[in-house]
């Protein structure tokens, strides 16, 4: 079968043959259709610090898929051969004390398909069947190869009350721009979002954002002004992993806001954090999904009227993929989908 795969520690992928992959007890093979690229296979292609230190290689990656079940294990239940799926990311051990008490997002021993075990960029996935997630017949095979990190954006957003709350979002990245689109879906009154790449600044605002600005060319209390906001932001929901967002985010909070911070940060940050004391802001870093509420609450708004589609930007065949990380890594592209088939 095809496999996109890490091959040497240096930039770049390879596209080569590999055997096709048995299920073993409790997995499920599946036949995948379409896949995303994502931030995490742009940092494992460009071969940077992050992904120097934690990519085994030979490594077929990628996370972000749809495909259809080809093959199970003789114990798996609950499946059916043909059945349209995708699937959770991160395999967690199940016996770990946050797993057992239902929290498996916060599972010290997580493996990601992709990063540390072999991931959808091929012809065949196997995964564990408890990964697998059924897919509702109306959905998409385009959104639903995005997920993955449209949970992202649902478990980061959802984490706090959004009804008539002042949002800010930092970095109109995929996961970004899809947070403005829930916050709107959710009830938030004012959503501003931040980025250098106007480019991205507009389809935030096509996906629900009151505005988008750049910082480089305008000002933050500028636009509350605008916006009549007397006081700060009641939401913040830091996805650049820029320091200077983050500072920028700290100094616009109101007094006992609420922080959600899921960009990571390539360096340790330098921060005030008086300003977190004395406004009484409460931080959260978010990881992932919550497995599975994230899976029910992101399909139960697609399915109610949430639009995402505006963040795919570009399409290719498989074996164009370098056309797509190209893309990706002059700015140039949103969200790029590989069709396999």
């Amino acid at each position: 079968m095809r496999a996109l795969r890490k091959q040497a520690a240096a930039p770049g992928l390879t596209l080569t043959d590999v055997p096709v992959p048995e299920p073993g007890l409790g997995d499920v093979r599946i036949k995948v259709n379409k896949v995303a690229i994502c931030g995490t296979d742009l940092h494992i292609y460009n071969w940077d610090k992050w992904a120097a230190a934690t990519i085994p290689y030979p490594m077929t990656i990628g996370h972000e898929f749809v495909g259809i079940i080809d093959s199970m294990g003789s114990d798996v239940e609950g499946f059916t051969i043909g059945q349209r799926v995708s699937g959770e990311g991160h395999i967690v051990c199940g016996n770990c004390r946050n797993c057992r008490a239902g929290r498996e997002h916060c599972c010290p021993n997580t493996k990601g398909i992709g990063v540390n075990h072999p991931g959808a960029f091929a012809d065949y996935l196997i995964i564990p069947a408890h990964n697998v997630y059924p897919l509702p017949a109306n959905l998409p095979d385009d959104i639903a190869a995005l997920l993955d990190p449209f949970g992202n954006a649902v478990h980061t957003a959802l984490s706090f009350d959004l009804v008539g709350e002042d949002v800010l979002i930092t970095g109109a990245g995929p996961i970004g721009v899809m947070a403005a689109a829930i916050c709107r879906h959710a009830g938030a009154r004012h959503i501003v979002v931040s980025d250098l790449n106007d480019k991205r600044l507009a389809i935030a605002q096509a996906m629900g954002a009151s505005v988008g600005f750049n910082p480089l060319t305008n000002q933050l209390p500028k636009i509350m002004q605008n916006l009549g906001m007397k006081e700060g932001f009641d939401i913040g929901l830091e996805m650049s992993g820029a320091p200077a967002a983050l500072n920028s985010m700290l100094e616009a909070m109101n007094n006992g806001g609420h922080m959600g911070l899921l960009g990571l940060f390539a360096d340790s940050v330098s921060v005030d954090l008086n300003q977190a004391i004395l406004k009484n802001l409460e931080i959260t870093g978010v990881y992932g999904r919550e497995m599975f509420d994230t899976w029910h609450k992101g399909l139960a708004m697609l399915q109610t009227g949430l639009d995402i589609s505006p963040v795919i930007t570009h399409t290719f065949a498989f074996k164009d993929y370098q056309q797509g990380f190209d893309m990706l890594n002059r700015g140039e592209a949103m969200k790029v989908l590989l069709d396999l088939d």
